[in-house]
């Protein structure tokens, strides 16, 4: 497994090819849960191989939005499985890559530790100081997709998101959901 070839090659790609009008789903926001996930992973004891693993699902899990905005989980699990065998990834860790991929599928119902770490990652902003800023980055995005028009809908939204949602680590439970009710709390009072 040439783990830092594989690594250079999808970031170089993704930086230049993901769509400007990601604002959210941007290489910003890959390096974020890069970060997340190599924070998370060392304080859950995972070794080097298990966190190599884990580093390229978080550097693949959005490629699939170079295919399609739609399904792009599958798309991703895609262009892992056709690139990473040029970095001698085994069969058996691909598919262990795809499916961490596959666990940040909303809902997300990660089924390995290395998969709730993942998801965890993912949404590490929703317990932190900068939630807001990130949060416009997405609510933008959704903007331009035309999911949404306005602010009141987006904030119904994440209301309705930040109920529902868990973290699944004992790291990300420690470190961010006493920050996530906080930021459901301020979301909700915009919404009065």
């Amino acid at each position: 497994m040439r783990f830092e070839e594989a690594c250079e090659n999808i970031r170089s790609i993704l930086s230049v090819s993901l769509p400007k009008q990601l604002t959210y789903h941007s290489v910003g926001h890959i390096e974020d849960v890069f970060q997340a996930a190599q924070n998370i992973g060392h304080a859950e004891g995972i070794t080097e191989y298990e966190l190599q693993l884990l580093l390229t699902a978080v550097l693949f899990h959005d490629s699939g939005f170079l295919v399609s905005l739609k399904e792009h989980e599958l798309h991703s699990c895609e262009l892992a499985r056709k690139h990473l065998p040029d970095y001698d990834y085994t069969a058996e860790e691909i598919e262990r890559i795809c499916e961490m991929i596959m666990a940040t599928r909303l809902p997300q119902m990660p089924a390995s530790h290395l998969g709730k770490i993942l998801c965890d990652a993912d949404l590490d902003y929703l317990g932190r100081d900068d939630f807001f800023r990130i949060g416009d980055l997405l609510f933008q995005e959704l903007i331009y997709q035309g999911v949404l028009e306005t602010e009141f809908e987006w904030n119904s939204l994440q209301v309705r998101f930040l109920e529902k949602h868990e973290y699944f680590s004992n790291t990300a439970i420690r470190l961010r959901a006493s920050g996530k009710l906080r930021n459901l709390e301020l979301v909700r009072a915009k919404l009065l």
